[in-house]
């Protein structure tokens, strides 16, 4: 049965070079201080970090660790990688916090089932704009490079999204609208 906190955990997802981290940062940055503070837990990663991610870096053996001592609320292997969420987030939701995470969409249904206030939200970007920043980042082998690409072509939409942020344009407005929404989500969670 899913937990029923009072904060709202919002999943951003999309195809990588997206632009995920990016929209996060600039949405807590911008996000208003006279309602709750919003908490981006750090998500532990096994490659190095790069500059456009605020993630700790650990070995696949240290991940390993991790994991088997609990420190995880939810985690998920993809494109060679481990990734995991350390369980301080659920402290915020508790308190009425709105929680914003970027993760996989291959575990949105197990993250649904655990939590009850749960938004999704799509990062929407045409597949030319997607393959041209994949390739620019430069931190993939040959073989990642191709499946990420290969992924990213085959899923331009996610009609299980609760909400979809196009960010073809400006920064500013992919910000806004992520922002708008989460602002319009924590309204109705109060009444």
């Amino acid at each position: 049965m899913a937990t029923n906190f009072l904060g709202t955990l919002f999943l951003i997802v999309g195809n990588s070079g997206s632009g995920k981290d990016l929209i996060i940062s600039e949405v807590i940055k911008e996000y208003p201080p006279y309602l709750k503070q919003i908490y981006a837990p750090k998500r532990y990663i096994t490659r190095p970090s790069s500059e456009f991610e605020s993630n700790t870096s650990v070995t696949k053996i240290k991940f390993k660790e991790l994991e088997e001592q609990g420190v995880f609320a939810l985690s998920w292997h993809i494109y060679e990688l481990d990734y995991g969420i350390p369980k301080d987030f659920e402290d915020w939701l508790e308190k009425g916090h709105p929680v914003i995470i970027n993760i996989s969409r291959t575990v949105i249904e197990v993250v649904r089932k655990k939590y009850k206030k749960t938004k999704v939200v799509f990062i929407e970007v045409p597949f030319e704009i997607t393959l041209q920043r994949i390739k620019n980042r430069k931190r993939e082998t040959e073989e990642l490079l191709k499946n990420r690409i290969e992924r990213a072509k085959q899923n331009q939409k996610l009609s299980t999204a609760d909400f979809t942020v196009n960010n073809s344009g400006e920064l500013i407005d992919a910000v806004n609208q992520l922002l708008e929404y989460i602002k319009k989500t924590m309204r109705q969670s109060e009444k």
